[in-house]
């Protein structure tokens, strides 16, 4: 039986967590935008950021602030499924004694290609020159390294030229990889790294190095950036996609 929803329901944006500020202060802005854009849907009739790890909230002290009469929905500030989305948010909703809907990782979608493809962009990256390694941190979960090819995929189509998935750790090939690989097979082309993280941390940093040292031409901003200003800079369509993730989880038997 498909349960009866309100008119309403809270949104609760959960991110993995990181203890950097920048990576902090990117994945506010964002919740703030998808707050800004919630305000004008009456489905929406809240909006709470929490995390997986790192950070507080956690999904429990995070779910205890929203309505408690309203329908809940967890939407993953993450870029692909794997363990966070489907072992941690489960047992962090099932602990808190209420009920909540788990929607999609953002990824892969549009939205995310568009965004890389910006940021290719701007670190000076042309389809004509550049070969792409689409580097992702990784995940033991076959469906989170599922979520990555396809988004590689979806930038291939995007940017008209082959684009290699490669990992930070759990799968192969790794970003150093990926990047030696390429530069052993045309010595002369210009490698890209283009990050698919979503904000500034630990792992952006491992981005950077690993592509660095592996002989990268360039690596990208993730896909929430922080200038050298520290203004957040969330690109255009991003905070859309969290709010059709909520949506479309409604739209879902509960």
């Amino acid at each position: 039986m498909t349960a009866t929803l309100t008119a309403a329901s809270s949104l609760a944006a959960i991110s993995h967590g990181t203890s950097s500020p920048q990576g902090q202060a990117a994945v506010r802005a964002l919740v703030e935008e998808v707050k800004r854009i919630g305000g004008d849907d009456p489905r929406i009739s809240a909006v709470a950021l929490g995390h997986v790890d790192v950070q507080q909230p956690d999904i429990g002290a995070t779910l205890a602030q929203l309505p408690l009469h309203d329908d809940a929905v967890l939407v993953p500030l993450l870029l692909s499924a794997g363990y966070h989305v489907n072992v941690d948010m489960r047992q962090g909703a099932a602990a808190s004694g209420r009920p909540a809907r788990i929607a999609a990782a953002m990824g892969p979608s549009s939205a995310l290609t568009s965004a890389l493809i910006s940021r290719l962009a701007a670190g000076g990256a042309r389809q004509d020159t550049h070969a792409i390694v689409l580097g992702a941190a990784g995940s033991s979960d076959p469906s989170a390294v599922a979520d990555v090819e396809a988004a590689a995929g979806l930038l291939a189509e995007q940017w008209g030229a082959q684009v290699t998935p490669a990992y930070l750790a759990f799968a192969q090939p790794t970003v150093a990889q990926a990047v030696d690989q390429l530069k052993q097979q045309n010595p002369d082309r210009p490698v890209a790294v283009a990050s698919y993280l979503l904000a500034p941390g630990y792992f952006q940093n491992l981005m950077v190095s690993q592509g660095s040292d592996a002989g990268a031409d360039l690596v990208t901003d993730p896909i929430l950036a922080v200038s050298a200003d520290n203004q957040p800079d969330v690109p255009q369509g991003i905070a859309q996609l969290v709010v059709d993730r909520f949506t479309q989880a409604l739209a879902e038997p509960a």
